[in-house]
């Protein structure tokens, strides 16, 4: 019995000891909120305020004492992020992670970002002041890495440190534009049914721009598939550890419709969540300086923000920046390809990825006239039928750090639109408000067109030269409107109105969120916070009920069981909410996605329907072909002897539905609610592994909102009838000029990428409940109600 207790307390001893090491261990790796610090190439003692969620106030005398100071915090809190974030562009993951990073590596490390980097650095003014406090940023980061703590990622992937570069800023900035664009997603797949059965087909599509009825207004070879692209391009980006921008709303109300006789300005960009979240806000103050910014990492200049003059924020302009040529190669020599002047050499890139886990991988990448060939880039594709990628961002001179530095220093609306005109690429919606009363938005891009005749939704001719961009468009062209007359701006993703006459080709998303947004603004003219705060959380769509009604008519009624009874019945009184305690969601869209299902996959394959359903197009196509009766999708092609018709295909899909929510959730239709069905977890990289799920991931809830709504929370579907969410509004901030030191924001989980810190998570129920808290400028309350850290220069 002694030699038991003896055992026993020394066991208990152990578990103490480790117990105690690990609070010290985890005490010493937190991020460090209060206290002295010393820190070289600041002049002046600079402190930083951590207000109760984290976000750091930063108060310095020069605005290069600043950025050191915003790098250091910024790097504590995000450096894992950082370091995931500048390795993505120029293929370098697979050095942490592996051969199972090799293919996101090859691909992007073939598309050229890298090198436009490069280039576009090699031509910067090394005197300018975009460039010396990025510097001064980057500075701050360096400091942390050399002597802060290494983050607990770092140790357990084995991260070397390595100095942060402005070529690091460029590269994340590269990365951010490619996971804008569509093109890769949805040319490649019309391309492949417009050869396989012909554009009547494509009619139900609306490509030719037909659905986008509520249009932001405007002050014999066999032939080559080419899904492939499609298939590869969506999967890296799905298992991307840095999440992708996918759409956005935002609007900008003028004094005259607000209840103060102030601009009220509202954003929520969309992008696929992770964690930790896309956004890290931060306070500058210096004696001719002050910026409320949202930054993302590794970056110097806010894409979001405000101060007491304006506010300016963004969304997705979901232009088609990106054409894919189908080049020859030359019969009588693999190395050279047809031009329209005759056959050229390739260019060859050469580049070697390093691999955790094995031997270096020797990438080259063959390049034409119109950018890399993307055989050599993704599995799937014919070798002798080479397709390149002609993308803007690495085409034309690459000004983005100069841009977003004027963007966040504006001293007035011209200013700032100056910055907005020095965008080539992503194509942007910027959205602005100021106190003087001026309300904007400006579509960024260096906006082309093609010769008459030519469809940029497929893949194009690159030999003969006859589908080359033909004209590139001076920026007075791009889709703006400032002050309008009706006294609001606004965007959705959803197409703007023609200019000249020419519509601008795109991959927009449908009217729902548009119409939606613009049925709240036009009768009202006494806009406040309050209700801006409500609408910016909204879950109904103003399409779904007339999509319900147009299926519904469809329905063979014939000998209905009781349960579908039941489900018809909710969805007639339906009113397009997405609350959690609601039915209908769950019956929608488990018919939408049979209705889909039945329809598209027998022509397209079940990997090609899996593709289409991750396009807009999908998104477009569901209120527009449900009206079509003759349509040619109705037939099921793997049934000869029978033509099916729309009454067929919808009832076959509705009684499919109920069948599945029977099993799925039970006999009881009022136990269906839309809780059970659509959750929400932030997943961190290493989340993945099952032992750290619960240590990283931040969830799962259970939440409202829905795909094209207002609160657009978006998510793939799937036959086991669970939605669980990708993305959605990374953030939400609502800023009133009529009370700026009161504005609000929110993030969907919190400030810091360290899982030992108190602002890991602590937003996450404030955004799943719709409530924000306040972005402070007031330096008073922000001193009362925060902890300091001060920075001390360091001598040499």
């Amino acid at each position: 019995m002694k030699i038991f207790r003896k055992v026993l307390l020394v066991l208990l001893s152990l578990v103490i000891v480790l117990a105690v090491a690990m609070l010290v261990y985890g005490y010493y790796l937190k991020p460090k909120y209060e206290g002295k610090l010393r820190l070289k190439n600041i002049q002046k003692e600079t402190t930083v305020y951590f207000d109760e969620f984290g976000v750091p106030h930063i108060y310095a005398t020069t605005s290069k004492d600043a950025m050191v100071a915003l790098g250091y915090v910024h790097a504590q809190d995000r450096l894992w992020q950082m370091e995931l974030m500048r390795r993505i562009a120029p293929g370098r993951l697979s050095e942490i992670f592996g051969s199972v990073a090799l293919k996101n590596d090859k691909f992007f490390a073939g598309l050229g970002i890298e090198e436009a980097s490069a280039k576009a650095i090699a031509s910067l003014d090394k005197n300018s002041p975009s460039y010396q406090l990025t510097m001064a940023y980057l500075d701050g980061i360096n400091q942390y890495m050399d002597e802060g703590t290494r983050p607990i990622e770092f140790s357990l992937v084995g991260v070397k440190k390595e100095k942060f570069t402005v070529k690091d800023v460029y590269n994340i900035f590269g990365y951010m534009s490619f996971s804008f664009a569509m093109a890769q997603k949805s040319d490649p797949l019309l391309t492949d049914v417009r050869n396989k059965y012909g554009m009547e087909y494509l009619k139900d599509f609306g490509i030719d721009g037909s659905f986008n009825t509520t249009k932001i207004k405007n002050a014999k070879d066999r032939p080559q598939e080419y899904a492939a692209i499609s298939k590869s391009v969506a999967s890296l980006l799905d298992q991307s550890p840095v999440s992708p921008f996918i759409g956005s709303n935002s609007w900008v109300i003028a004094p005259k419709k607000t209840k103060n006789g102030k601009v009220i300005f509202a954003n929520d960009p969309h992008i696929g969540f992770s964690q930790p979240g896309t956004w890290y806000e931060a306070h500058i103050v210096t004696p001719d300086f002050e910026l409320y910014g949202c930054y993302l990492a590794g970056t110097p200049y806010p894409l979001l923000g405000h101060n007491r003059d304006y506010a300016y924020g963004l969304t997705m302009f979901e232009n088609d920046d990106i054409d894919l040529y189908q080049e020859q190669n030359n019969p009588a020599n693999a190395n050279e390809y047809k031009t329209p002047t005759g056959f050229s050499a390739y260019e060859i890139r050469e580049k070697i990825i390093k691999v955790k886990d094995s031997s270096n991988v020797v990438l080259k990448v063959k390049t034409t006239r119109h950018g890399p060939v993307m055989n050599d880039l993704i599995d799937g594709l014919q070798q002798d039928k080479p397709v390149a990628m002609s993308w803007i961002y690495t085409q034309q001179p690459i000004q983005i750090l100069d841009a977003v530095y004027a963007l966040s220093h504006a001293k007035n609306k011209s200013d700032f639109q100056k910055g907005v005109s020095l965008i080539a690429a992503p194509g942007l919606n910027v959205m602005y408000g100021d106190a003087k009363g001026n309300v904007a938005w400006w579509a960024t891009g260096k906006l082309y067109k093609h010769k008459e005749g030519v469809n940029p939704n497929f893949i194009l001719d690159g030999a003969s030269g006859k589908d080359d961009i033909d004209q590139y468009l001076d920026f007075s062209k791009n889709p703006s409107a400032v002050n309008p007359r009706w006294n609001y701006v606004y965007s959705a993703n959803n197409q703007p109105e023609a200019i000249d006459g020419f519509l601008y080709p795109g991959y927009y998303l449908p009217e729902d969120r548009a119409k939606r947004i613009t049925q709240l603004l036009n009768p009202k003219s006494d806009w406040d916070m309050v209700a801006v705060g409500k609408m910016i959380f909204d879950n109904t769509s103003s399409v779904a009920p007339k999509v319900v009604k147009d299926l519904i008519s469809n329905v063979d009624q014939e000998s209905l069981t009781e349960n579908e009874k039941q489900a018809l019945s909710v969805l007639k009184n339906w009113k397009g909410t997405n609350n959690l305690s609601d039915v209908a969601p769950t019956i929608y869209n488990k018919w939408i996605f049979n209705y889909l299902k039945n329809t598209f996959e027998d022509e397209l394959g079940a990997e090609n329907f899996k593709m289409f359903l991750g396009t807009h197009i999908m998104k477009q196509i569901i209120a527009r072909q449900i009206t079509n009766e003759k349509s040619l999708w109705w037939d099921n092609i793997n049934t000869k002897k029978e033509k099916e018709t729309r009454s067929q295909i919808v009832s076959k899909s509705f009684k499919e539905s109920i069948v599945a929510l029977e099993k799925q959730l039970g006999n009881t239709v009022s136990d269906w609610t839309w809780n059970k069905v659509h959750t929400v977890e932030h997943e961190h990289p290493l989340g993945k592994v099952a032992a750290l799920r619960s240590i990283f991931n931040v969830g799962p809830f259970e939440v409202s909102g829905s795909t094209e709504v207002i609160n657009n929370l978006f998510f793939d579907f799937t036959d086991d009838g669970n939605y669980i969410v990708k993305g959605g509004p990374s953030t939400r901030r609502i800023i009133d000029f009529s009370d700026i030191e009161n504005s609000w924001s929110i993030l969907p989980t919190g400030q810091s990428g360290n899982p030992l810190s108190a602002h890991y998570s602590d937003q996450a129920e404030l955004y799943n409940a719709g409530k924000f808290r306040r972005m402070m400028l007031n330096k008073e309350e922000i001193v009362r109600t925060s902890t300091k850290l001060v920075f001390i220069p360091r001598k040499k």
